[in-house]
Order: structure tokens, then sequence, then C-alpha cells
């Protein structure tokens, strides 16, 4: 049980604050409701790119790095679909410092066409080279929008096309921020030896002084049912063929989210996994498979992707996971093989929450998802999938017109 406390502050700034004395480090997880979803179809890569700026200084602090590298601590960020999510762990003695650093920049960055700039180009770069010049790397930039036809989880965090990072400007960036980045649409997590006395003033002090804004409304268009099949084929210049197949699924929010996740680990949760055993170590029909769900807000994905042996026909590649999903399908699914994977998922979790970075980020989730206390019950909620369950939702999962394939060819 992950013990916390929770309060809010005038501007709509949540704060949750969890005390863990095990550890000298606090993390200190500010987590913004806001990612690719919340784009422009014509203006995509936003929130990534955003990431990206948000690390060149604010009004007040020209360097953000600098001041905390001095009182030894450590910071990162990651953008989902969903979400952008910025972390610090540093010693207690230095907290204020995080209070500091992150106050000034949710109230104002130092926007400049040459940081801007900078940025552009390393998002360019990244791009580039993981999705462009990587074996297999546009798979994703293929694979989404065969899946999505409306819904903007069609295109990855890093934007849909190069062009629409090329092209930002100024403008567009202060707008941005000015609809997304602000205290009443951000969720402040704080673990570690630390409690709720000490950090509400501190939290007063440094953040409660940041005006409110106008969040920009959550018009997200919903994705309709879908209803055939659909197929794609490319050739690349790759080493060996490549299948990848997606299956509409449950949102996070949904109860047939913890069925979709333990079918993903039945299929490929390491070595005595289904695909593995079958299709790698018996049948030898891939080098490498795997199943896994994508865990968005909304409606999401189940994902099979597998690179084939060399002269194995597609056909029978894909045959092969669709005998496999049938198994399931059919209920061919027993006790043992269901509780095994129950218990690796509850003892990962488990282990998991021992560092106060995760537990940290994993409140501000659970928080934004309705109520930090969910965390507390993810397990039960994955002990309480039944077999019965698994082969219903599989039933209807893995519906051939539910389906959208890419056929990823190596040139001959």
């Amino acid at each position: 049980m992950i013990k916390f406390e929770k309060f809010i502050l005038k501007n709509g700034l949540k704060l949750i604050v969890h005390h863990d004395p095990s550890t000298t480090l606090v993390a200190f997880n500010v987590l913004y409701n806001v990612g690719a979803r919340d784009e422009n179809p014509e203006k995509t890569g936003f929130a990534h790119l955003f990431e990206h700026l948000m690390f060149e200084g604010s009004i007040n602090i020209p360097s953000y790095d600098k001041p905390l590298q001095l009182v030894g601590g450590e910071n990162n960020a990651y953008t989902t679909n969903d979400i952008t999510n910025y972390y610090i762990t540093l010693p207690k003695e230095n907290l204020e410092t995080a209070f500091w650093l992150e106050s000034d920049r949710m109230a104002g960055l130092d926007f400049s066409e040459e940081k801007l700039e900078i940025q552009k180009n390393v998002v360019i770069e990244e791009f580039n080279q993981r999705y462009i010049n990587q074996p297999y790397g546009d798979s994703s930039l293929l694979l989404k929008p065969l899946a999505y036809k409306v819904h903007p989880y069609q295109w990855p965090t890093i934007g849909k096309d190069i062009s629409h990072i090329r092209d930002v400007n100024l403008d567009d960036v202060k707008d941005f921020f000015k609809h997304h980045y602000a205290p009443n649409n951000a969720i402040l997590s704080i673990a570690g030896n630390i409690t709720l006395k000490e950090i509400k003033p501190l939290a007063e002090k440094w953040f409660g002084s940041i005006e409110k804004k106008n969040i920009a409304l959550k018009e997200i268009p919903q994705e309709p049912e879908q209803k055939e099949a659909r197929t794609q084929t490319v050739e690349r210049n790759v080493p060996f063929d490549a299948i990848y197949k997606a299956f509409h699924m449950s949102s996070k929010l949904g109860k047939d989210y913890y069925v979709c996740d333990l079918i993903s680990d039945l299929l490929s949760n390491g070595k005595s996994s289904r695909l593995y055993q079958n299709l790698v170590k018996n049948r030898n029909l891939f080098s490498d498979i795997n199943a896994y769900v994508t865990g968005d807000i909304d409606a999401g994905l189940f994902i099979i992707t597998g690179n084939l042996m060399n002269l194995v026909k597609m056909k029978d590649a894909e045959e092969a996971i669709n005998d496999e999903l049938s198994k399931i399908i059919n209920g061919d699914v027993n006790d043992y093989e269901i509780e095994k994977v129950k218990n690796k998922y509850e003892s990962v979790f488990q282990f998991g929450q021992v560092s106060a970075l995760n537990k940290a980020m994993d409140l501000a989730y659970n928080e934004l998802l309705g109520d930090a206390d969910r965390i507390n019950h993810e397990i039960e909620k994955y002990r309480s999938v039944s077999k019965e369950e698994i082969q219903s939702v599989a039933s209807e999962m893995f519906k051939i017109d539910n389906s959208s394939t890419l056929y990823y060819l190596s040139k001959k």
C-alpha cells in the first residue's frame, strides 16, 4: 500500500506527497496533461518539441541543468501520446532547488528564434536517426495511420513528418505553451523522506503565484469501430522480412485493459511464452517476435511484431501467428499459465515500487486517470482476471475485421 496525501493550490496545481523514509533522495515529478493527441493534425510533434524547449532556460534561469548539477541533482523527461512528464531526483536538503527550477519554467520560458532553431534541428536529427535511417524504423510511421483513421494516435510523438517541425515558428511555440503549460493543467508529485508539512509552504512559495490559464479544450475525435481488415505492403533495404499486426483494444481506463495486458504476457513475456516457444524455438519461423499493448488513455492497440527467418514465407508466418491467437480464442489456456503471468506482473510491479521516482511518476499518472489511489489496486485488478474473460476478450479483439497488418518486405 502506497500512502500519500493530496492538496490543490488556488491556481489549480494538484500536489501529491508520498513519505518514503527509506531513501535520502527526493523524486520531484511534474506531469503536464498534454501529449501528441492534443496536437493539430497539420502541426504535429509539438509536445515532443516542447520537451526539448523546456530545457533551454526560463526567463530568470538561463541554464536549467547547471544549478541542478551543483546540488547533486539529475533530471530527464519523456513525451507520450497522452502526457509530457518532467522529473528530478536530488538530495532532500536541496529540494527547494527543484521547486525553484520547475516553477520558473512553468511561469515562463525564454523564447527566442535561436533556441527554437537549435531544438528544431535536434528533433529533426532524432527523427532521421530513429525513423528514417534505421532498419525497420519507419514501421510505426506506417502502422499507426493504418490502424487509426480519425484519432490523433495515428501519428507518433515525434510527429507525422519532418516538415511539421521544420516549419514551426515562434508564434506557434508561444501559443502551444500558453494553452497547455499551466498549473491548472499539471500534477506535481513528490516522493522521499519528506512530509506534507514540509512541502506545503514550499509549494505555496514557488508555485502559488503562477496564474492559471485558459486550457485548450480537448476535442479529440474518437476512432470509429474498424469493420474490415486493412493491409499495407512495403519494400525496404532491410535484411529480413517483418510483420506488424495491430488490433484495436480497450483504453487504459477500460475494464478489459487488464485482460488484454495479460494476453500480451501469455503470448510474449520471456522465453517461456507461447510465441517464443512455438514460433521461434520449435518451428524456427521467426528470429524475434513480440506482443504488447500501447496502454493509451483512449482506446489503444494490441500489437504483434515479428522478424521472419530467412526463406520463411510471409503467408506461413502470418498463419502461424493466427494459429496462436486462435488457441486463446478457443480457450486453450490453462490455470498455471495465467497464474504465472499474474505472478510475474506482481513481482515486477512490487520491485518497481522500491524506487521513489517510480512511485512519484505512477502517483501523478494515476491521479490524471482519476485518482492516485488507483496505484494501490492495480495488482488486484490483474489478479481478478479470469480464464473466461481472457477467452471472451480475445474472441472480440482478434477478429480479422479488427486487424491492421503491415507486411514489411526485404528488397531482394
